[in-house]
């Protein structure tokens, strides 16, 4: 079985505030500390679990970005992964969700994917639209918010996390499975790993290696836009309601005011 994983680097969330360019207003990425999205992480080691599990089957991990991606891609590939693939490409500065997902969706079909692994949501957008725009590209069912994974035969099999507790939810393969934050804990390379990484397939990929054409990439394929660029408001003082002996009545009137009794 072919086991992909999409994976991002981003700016460090431990030790960096995400700023935005006021000119291009993209994410600056210069000067800040960039690793792989911590959440991957834990998605690889999801598909890992899965991959030594099943056995007879191979880990991909993929990534959309520039040069200094290959970072992120070999910890992923230190962590256990077998192989990595980078999709870079100057056409695609100022890609929105949706040029991502086509851009990673036109490489899974290449590679004939199997599953394939997404976190929910990365730690720098949180737009948590590329799962489900890879699914739709690839007319693929989406499996979410998975805390357990199994593969029975032909189809995947997930325990969903839900605000009382969990459902049990299947679909046939291949599929689209994003994991549950803190559903999985990342495992952390070894030395082994991380000398064993350098000599692991890694390849990496244009838009013209995946059969797409600048206009459908990058700015020119985004259908969205960052406009205005501003501070968020502060937040007003509350009421403080001190008791004096009405301030049941006080709190009261006030619900009832906004009606919420």
């Amino acid at each position: 079985m072919k086991i992909f994983v999409c994976v991002k680097q981003v700016p460090d969330p431990n030790t960096t505030l995400s700023k935005l360019d006021p000119n291009t207003k993209r994410l600056m990425r210069s000067g800040v500390t960039l690793v792989l999205d911590p959440g991957d992480e834990s998605t690889i080691s999801a598909a890992l679990k899965l991959r030594d599990t099943l056995g007879n089957s191979e880990l991909v991990v993929v990534s959309m970005g520039p040069a200094s991606t290959q970072e992120a891609l070999r910890r992923a590939l230190a962590m256990g992964a077998d192989k990595a693939i980078l999709v870079t490409d100057p056409a695609l500065a100022g890609s929105d969700a949706l040029s991502t997902a086509r851009v990673l969706a036109a490489v899974l079909k290449k590679e004939g994917a199997d599953l394939i692994f997404c976190s929910t949501e990365s730690t720098d957008g949180y737009t948590g639209m590329v799962p489900g725009g890879i699914a739709e590209f690839l007319s693929l069912p989406q499996l979410t918010f998975a805390r357990e994974i199994k593969v029975e035969g032909q189809k995947a099999i997930i325990k969903r996390v839900t605000p009382t507790g969990y459902k049990t939810v299947e679909c046939s393969l291949p599929a689209v499975i994003t994991i549950a934050s803190g559903s999985f804990e990342a495992i952390y390379p070894t030395m082994k790993g991380i000398m064993g990484a350098k000599k692991k397939p890694f390849s990496q990929l244009s838009i013209k290696d995946l059969g797409l054409d600048p206009s459908q990439v990058g700015e020119a394929g985004a259908r969205e836009r960052v406009l205005v660029i501003g501070k968020a408001e502060a937040r007003a003082a509350g009421q403080v309601i001190k008791d004096d002996g009405n301030a049941a009545q006080q709190i009261a009137d006030f619900l009832q005011r906004y009606q919420l009794l």
